[in-house]
Order: structure tokens, then C-alpha cells, then sequence
């Protein structure tokens, strides 16, 4: 049985599917890579207003100071918002990796499932072609055999010039040869 147009469009089907699968991943993937660095820039905000703060406590700068706290309290009130919204995204991105990966099971059950069929068809055909070829090679050794063998004798029944009873007696002894007596 031929691999089915049916199932090379369902094996298309499967790899678009999969390829959507795969894009909606790396899109995911690529929102949490933005979100985590920005998280990281949140902490180095963060990092930068403390500093500040202790710079300005050694040199009494009191604008300064207030510069450093209220960078902190915006780094962590960024850092606040940040947390809940990583959550969400590594969850679809969890989900998005599951489907994504289920897409390439069913893409590849698909070819699995025309390999064997092409596999199968593949033995038929070499059985087929074999059995054509057992097929000729003794239709020419029974025409060869056929050939070689000589004809079988027969014996003329002509009649003599002895008459009619002659000509029985031929009959009958050509009977006999035939019968083996």
C-alpha cells in the first residue's frame, strides 16, 4: 500500500504545527530572558542607590542621600513588580515547552508511521520483482527442457501393399509398443 496523500498532509500539518509550537516557545523564551535581565538591572539600581546612601553618609551630602533611598525604594518597588510577572511567564513558558514538545512526538510518529509503509511497500516490491524473475527463469527452463526432449515415436499406420490384414497387424503392434507388451 502506498504512503496516502492523506498521510503526507497530515505529516505537513504536524511539522507547521510543531514549527508554531517552537516560535511561540522561543517568543516565551525570549520574554523571560527580557524580564530576568531586567530584574538584574533592578538589582544593580539597587546596588548603585545603597552605595550612594554610604557615599553621602561620609561626606554629608544630604540630596544625595535622599537620591540613594529613593533609588533603592524604586529598585525594589520595580523588583516587587517584576517578581510575580517572571512567575507567570516561566509557567508559560513551561506549558508552551510541554505542547511544544508533544507537537514533535505527534510530527514524528507521523514519519515513522510513512517509513514503514514506504519500508513495507519497498519488501513487496523486491518480493514481487523476485517472484517475476523465479517466474521466467522456469518458463525457460521448461521451454529449454521442452526443446531438448525428442518427440515420441509413433508408428505410421500406412497401409501396406499386403492388404488390409496387413495393415491390422501394424495397428495392433503399434498398440502393443504403446501398451509396453
Amino acid at each position: 500500500m502506498a504512503v496516502s496523500r492523506a498521510l503526507r498532509r497530515l505529516l505537513r500539518i504536524r511539522d507547521l504545527e510543531e514549527e508554531q509550537s517552537r516560535l511561540a516557545l522561543e517568543s516565551a523564551l525570549g520574554e523571560l530572558n527580557r524580564l530576568e535581565h531586567a530584574l538584574g538591572a533592578t538589582v544593580e539600581r539597587d546596588r548603585r542607590g545603597r552605595r550612594l546612601v554610604e557615599t553621602s553618609v561620609r561626606t554629608g551630602q544630604l540630596p544625595d542621600r535622599l537620591a540613594g533611598l529613593e533609588e533603592t525604594r524604586a529598585a525594589s518597588r520595580h523588583a516587587a513588580a517584576l517578581g510575580p510577572r517572571i512567575e507567570a511567564v516561566e509557567e508559560e513558558v513551561t506549558a508552551l515547552r510541554l505542547e511544544f514538545l508533544g507537537k514533535r512526538v505527534e510530527r514524528r510518529q507521523a514519519e515513522t508511521l510513512i517509513r514503514e509503509t514506504e519500508a513495507r511497500d519497498a519488501i513487496k516490491a523486491g518480493r514481487r520483482g523476485q517472484q517475476a524473475l523465479d517466474d521466467w527463469y522456469r518458463s525457460r527452463l521448461y521451454r529449454e527442457a521442452a526443446e531438448a526432449e525428442p518427440p515420441m515415436p509413433t508408428v505410421p499406420l500406412r497401409p501396406t501393399s499386403a492388404g488390409p490384414a496387413a495393415a491390422e497387424a501394424a495397428t495392433q503392434q503399434g498398440q502393443g509398443v504403446a501398451d509396453g507388451t
